[in-house]
């Protein structure tokens, strides 16, 4: 004997319910909305073993699927929810700056352009503890809040990338890129006198940006830094250069994309992105004059000391 009770939950039940095959295929459809979020937040946390063609992700995302599939077959009868629940929050997000539909897009963009166009990690290793040369005079020579280097920074980033939109959390990056551009491409080497080591300021250099490398270098962290960014300087044997921090990995993977497809697509090309990584797993790209896009190139040198003007 039926219970009045049940009735309306089997009324319920029923209208919740969708009927073969739709249920399959809304099923499937709904275990790729949520796999590819889910996938892409395991893959940012999870640590890279460095399989061959990626095949640790492969398995990690074929994995995910076969478990959503598993726990939406269960709720299959209540499904209509499950899809209304996982919309509402990606409108939420949409309209009130949280994680949409544009994030979702965007950041599995930037995960498949980063595992078929790999980054290049350098290792960056002091095997030798020494002074930073000439540390003193550099750090008064970087002059970032001089009114002319902050100036000069300024006005590079109404010169190159204004118009990029989109990537907000990523504005201060573009435009020390920016810095990057007009610096790089106006410098003059010149060498210093012979037998001395000349160490220009920042404005002195920002007058007919020449120099040597060490002059480079500061003048580089300095309009860095003036608008923003976190430079550093690395040490060789016959050879100092700028670099920039960038964040962590997964801001490596943006900022990949960007330098590949927004940003440097002639100058960068067919090549890779090189970069260094931190004792504290900070990634930080090369910014040195003989690099035509940030993350060029390092120079092949046993590099001696670093400092950071943070």
């Amino acid at each position: 004997m039926v219970k009045l009770s049940e009735i309306p939950f089997r009324k319920i039940k029923d209208r919740l319910t969708i009927k073969k095959p739709w249920d399959n295929v809304i099923i499937f459809l709904l275990n790729i909305l949520i796999a590819i979020p889910v996938f892409i937040i395991m893959h940012r946390y999870i640590i890279d073993p460095g399989w061959p063609y990626h095949i640790d992700r492969i398995l990690l995302f074929v994995g995910i699927l076969v478990v959503i599939q598993l726990v939406l077959r269960l709720l299959r009868t209540i499904i209509i929810i499950c899809i209304a629940l996982y919309l509402v929050m990606l409108v939420w997000g949409s309209l009130f700056g949280g994680y949409g539909f544009t994030s979702v897009f965007e950041d599995y963009r930037y995960m498949v352009y980063a595992m078929n166009d790999s980054p290049n990690p350098q290792d960056l290793i002091l095997s030798r503890l020494l002074p930073f040369p000439n540390k003193s005079r550099i750090l008064k020579a970087v002059q970032y809040d001089n009114p002319a280097v902050r100036n000069f920074s300024v006005m590079a980033t109404t010169e190159h990338f204004r118009d990029v939109k989109g990537y907000g959390d990523y504005r201060t990056i573009i435009q020390c890129f920016a810095v990057f551009k007009e610096i790089n491409s106006r410098w003059n080497y010149v060498s210093d006198p012979k037998g001395r080591e000349y160490i220009a300021t920042a404005s002195e250099s920002l007058r007919y940006l020449s120099g040597d490398c060490d002059d480079h270098s500061i003048l580089m962290s300095s309009c860095v830094k003036a608008i923003g960014g976190t430079p550093r300087l690395i040490h060789t044997g016959g050879h100092i250069y700028p670099e920039i921090l960038i964040g962590t990995k997964s801001d490596l993977e943006t900022v990949n994309y960007l330098i590949k497809k927004v940003l440097f697509p002639k100058e960068s090309k067919d090549k890779t992105i090189h970069y260094h990584i931190d004792e504290r797993g900070q990634v930080w790209l090369n910014l040195d004059y003989t690099a035509t896009y940030p993350g060029g190139p390092f120079m092949h040198e046993e590099i001696l000391g670093a400092l950071t003007l943070d």
